[in-house]
């Protein structure tokens, strides 16, 4: 069997690092091609093209959120069982894992690509971006089916503490991403990226199964096992979808937002995708911490062993405290000099609003930080449902920012927008840790008296 990673023994800062450097690098590549993607449309296609990406950026998030959060969710029991060294009933989670993904990915990818239309129109879609609009995310949607495949495999192995295998299949999906970009451009025009994308996630996603099944034979149903179980899969639904929806639940805000600055032209569209993906990019390292916290917590609540908790997440907070300062400094200096990556000639609008976008995020990077490793960690220890409360705070946020300040204080007050829904989610969600920490050290502490 490939290597695997306990976390339940041994120094918490040591597993951390050692699990979370192959994800951020994973996190990395899956953002450097789309970030690429972007890039070659600016250059190639100018800045039009890149108002119509996006302008989809939003309800891209909320879709495709919906499908990682799930993956995400159908993990937990799995590093939980892994964590336990209950490998029967680990291989039944996944077995129904697998069920349960291809129903969802059946009903996801329908609705979204018969709504895709009205959805465009409701978000206010600019008249001279929206038929590019429209191509980039229907093919987007279309491959849904290979998101959910290729985030469920790499949920599975990352669950038995093997975070390397997924980035492996992520430089090779990244570097035929970029050459399909390349090739498919001049032809194809908006929808070559969409389709380069595509092509390259079921790459990665069939890479992925592979290895899976020839590598981890523990994974390998045995005879009885291989039955759709309606209490399993009760139970990876009451992970997944409370994961899931809070990925959507956050997003509504920031299709809210998208309206609003759609509503304020092409100029700012252009300006608001190119800072965002720069953002977004930047902040892969949060994400893999966040993914990091989330499987410490299952294995460890598995285990029996809260006390390692706390050692583990401040190891974790102190990690995204120290990138939050250099990812900062960097974008304060040089974020306006990068935006101009996405454009075909020069910009003096696009670039002043994308770094005014940048400098307003990257002030607030360590509330985002905190975000993740506590709200991921809280699903690892098995309370899905109440992240979703902070995902609803975030949604409020910034439906408050899309609706009642872009109006009056035009983009600037969108550049704010994510900072206020960290705080809002941060507020909520270390009470809430709290409260759940000293809760499954009471549990421990009276199975001992009772043992």
């Amino acid at each position: 069997m490939a290597k695997t990673t306990n976390m339940t023994t041994g120094s918490p800062a040591k597993h951390i690092l050692r699990f979370a450097i192959p994800l951020l690098l994973g996190n990395l590549f899956q953002q450097f091609y789309n970030l690429v993607d972007t890039i070659i449309i600016g250059q190639y296609l100018g800045t039009s093209a890149l108002a119509s990406v996006g302008a989809t950026g939003s309800i891209c998030f909320m879709i495709i959120g919906l499908c990682l959060g799930i993956c995400a969710g159908f993990g937990i029991p799995v590093a939980q069982r892994f964590g336990a060294k209950d490998y029967s009933e680990m291989r039944r989670y996944i077995v129904n894992a697998v069920w349960t993904s291809i129903a969802l990915a059946a009903v996801i990818t329908t609705a979204v690509l018969i709504l895709c239309d009205n959805i465009l129109q409701a978000m206010n879609t600019p008249e001279d971006i929206y038929d590019g609009s429209y191509t980039y995310v229907y093919i987007l949607f279309m491959g849904i089916p290979l998101t959910i495949m290729y985030n469920l495999c790499a949920s599975v192995v990352r669950a038995m503490g093997d975070s390397k295998t997924p980035l492996y299949f992520l430089i090779i999906s990244s570097l035929l991403n970029i050459i399909l970009d390349l090739i498919l451009v001049k032809p194809f025009g908006i929808a070559g990226p969409a389709w380069a994308t595509v092509i390259s996630q079921g790459v990665s996603a069939f890479l992925c199964l592979i290895y899976l099944w020839k590598k981890y034979p523990v994974i390998h149903p045995e005879k009885g096992e291989r039955s759709l179980s309606l209490p399993h899969v009760g139970r990876l639904l009451l992970q997944g979808l409370p994961m899931g929806l809070q990925y959507s639940i956050t997003a509504i805000g920031s299709v809210i937002l998208q309206t609003a600055v759609n509503g304020l032209g092409s100029a700012y569209v252009a300006a608001m995708s190119a800072g965002a993906k720069l953002s977004i990019f930047f902040c892969c390292p949060f994400e893999a911490l966040g993914n990091t916290a989330a499987t410490y917590g299952g294995q460890n609540i598995g285990a029996g062993r809260p006390d390692r908790i706390g050692k583990g997440i401040r190891v974790l907070l102190f990690y995204g405290f120290i990138y939050s300062i250099a990812a900062a400094v960097v974008l304060f200096l040089f974020g306006g000099q990068l935006s101009r990556l996405f454009m075909d000639h020069p910009d003096p609008f696009i670039e002043e609003n994308a770094h005014l976008f940048l400098k307003f995020n990257s002030a607030f990077y360590f509330l985002l930080a905190v975000v993740n490793i506590v709200r991921f960690m809280i699903q690892g220890m098995g309370y899905s449902i109440l992240a979703i409360a902070a995902g609803v705070l975030e949604m409020i946020a910034r439906s408050v920012v899309g609706f009642v300040f872009v109006d009056h204080y035009g983009f600037p007050a969108a550049c704010l927008a994510n900072a206020s829904a960290w705080v809002a989610a941060d507020a909520f969600l270390i009470i809430a840790f709290l409260v759940i920490l000293r809760k499954e050290k009471k549990k421990v502490e009276q199975k001992t008296l009772f043992l």
